[in-house]
């Protein structure tokens, strides 16, 4: 019993050897690993500036405002803020699907229903003009209705990720919900956004306390 134990030991590490050798002597061994963005640096939104673009989403009335849009190599990353006041049910043909950009909500306060799921009743697409197809989230549609979605209920500190085509709508917020979108765009469909811009949007849209 022991000299088959022997055996069969000494045949696994023969066949783990020779495997181990193999994958040493392939391609992605073989060759040095470059970084997917090369020479990129680091991008910092602090909390002031957040601040200051909820305090523009309250001048504006905008929903939904783009703060970064940066190239990280094999895809571009957006950064976002939403702010959406009290809502007592869903919108006429509210359902939004983004063809190619998927999108992480990250709620900062506040609370709200949102419903989901891929499969869209009578979508229409949105027109190339529409500005959130122009700079925030790239084509797509909106739809009358999501059959067999799934409801959840969104409070601060939830993290919420809806995939590229995955239709989604608010049917109910309390009194508020802001939250932070980062958006995963490997199409590179939205236009980049870098400091400078945001600071120059910042700018000319907190004008607006002075007016």
């Amino acid at each position: 019993m022991n000299r088959f134990n022997i055996k069969h030991v000494a045949k696994l590490y023969a066949v783990s050897l020779l495997t181990l050798l193999s994958l040493l002597s392939s391609p992605l061994f073989a060759q040095e690993i470059e970084p997917s963005c090369d020479m990129c640096e680091a991008n910092l939104i602090s909390s002031e500036e957040i601040s200051q673009y909820i305090e523009a989403a309250m001048l504006t009335g905008l929903t939904d405002q783009q703060l970064r849009s940066v190239d990280v190599g094999k895809t571009n990353v957006q950064v976002a803020l939403a702010h959406r006041g009290a809502q007592s049910e869903a919108g006429p043909r509210s359902v939004a699907a983004h063809d190619l950009v998927t999108e992480v909500y990250v709620v900062l306060s506040g609370s709200a229903t949102n419903r989901s799921g891929p499969m869209l009743v009578d979508p229409e697409r949105r027109p190339a003009d529409y500005r959130a197809v122009m700079y925030l989230n790239g084509p797509g549609t909106n739809s009358l209705d999501i059959e067999n979605s799934t409801t959840v209920e969104l409070n601060a500190g939830d993290v919420y990720i809806i995939p590229a085509g995955t239709g989604h709508q608010f049917t109910y917020i309390d009194d508020h919900i802001s939250y932070i979108m980062i958006r995963i765009d490997p199409d590179k469909v939205v236009p980049l956004m870098d400091v400078g811009a945001s600071r120059a949007y910042l700018a000319e849209t907190l004008e607006l306390r002075r007016l």
